[in-house]
């Protein structure tokens, strides 16, 4: 890339944040009811996800034998 040789005055940058205009933007248009049914529903999804994640990943997670039942053997079931 090039670089410029020249001194670029930078005054137009602290103008700008003293610039007013005298145009007012024009005002945001509302979300319809489907528009924020549909947007609900997105979140309650995404709510769901996670929360399925975090319940079926916790067991998964657990380190250690879980539910290892120990095997008693008597000695008349071995067969002496």
């Amino acid at each position: 890339m090039f670089r410029r040789r020249e001194p670029v005055p930078f005054a137009f940058v602290a103008e700008a944040d003293r610039f007013r205009s005298n145009i007012t933007p024009p005002p945001r248009r509302r979300a319809s009811v489907s528009q924020v049914a549909g947007r609900t529903l997105i979140g309650l999804t995404v709510v769901a996800g996670f929360a399925a994640g975090l319940l079926f990943g916790t067991p998964a997670l657990e380190s250690g034998p879980q539910n290892t039942r120990q095997v008693q053997h008597s000695e008349a079931s071995t067969g002496r």
